[in-house]
């Protein structure tokens, strides 16, 4: 019989907590979700599953600056917390914090390189701060990671919109 080390109990623990909740969520039952997510934290506030569901939640209902604070409690907990970290970095950018969202993607890219979200969140984040440059960079880098299909459509949209690289009447045949 292998004996699990604690964290690896305490992990099991906190997502058991959480797990039938991650269904009212996949069921859109946000409000019902957070009633219950808030019963889970009163028992265990340090329970990172249930802050980050509760950041998922409040974004849903449009609370973003409690999607925020319950995102940030998350990673306070779980530094390493990939999807709160990509998500932290939308609601900075949400918010008008350009520069939180960009840390914030920066953040993930550098503890899981090449991820997705995280190459999206950052384009994002570029975008709104108009660096166009680094967003295109960030976005096709996003797309070549193997992005979902409706995200990627929107995503080459987006990038479709950006002014183009040529100048005009210098054609090198």
């Amino acid at each position: 019989m292998t004996i699990k080390p604690e964290d690896e109990l305490r992990d099991e623990a906190h997502w058991s907590a959480v797990e039938e909740i991650a269904e009212l969520l996949q069921e859109e039952r946000f409000r019902e979700a957070t009633v219950e997510l808030r019963r889970v934290l009163q028992a265990d506030p340090a329970n990172p599953y249930a802050f980050y569901f509760l950041g998922v939640a409040f974004f849903e209902i449009g609370e973003v600056d409690a999607a925020r604070d319950a995102y940030s409690a998350c990673l306070r907990l779980a530094p390493a917390h990939l999807g709160a970290r990509v998500a932290l970095s939308h609601v900075h950018r949400i918010l008008g914090d350009i520069r939180g969202a960009i840390r914030e993607g920066m953040t993930a890219l550098s503890r899981a390189p090449g991820d997705p979200d995280a190459l999206h969140a950052i384009g994002l984040a570029h975008h709104a701060y108009g660096d166009d440059v680094a967003a295109k960079k960030y976005l096709e880098a996003f797309l070549a990671a193997g992005a979902e299909f409706e995200v990627a459509v929107e995503v080459r949209a987006l990038l479709a919109s950006f002014p183009s690289d040529e100048v005009p009447g210098n054609d090198q045949d």
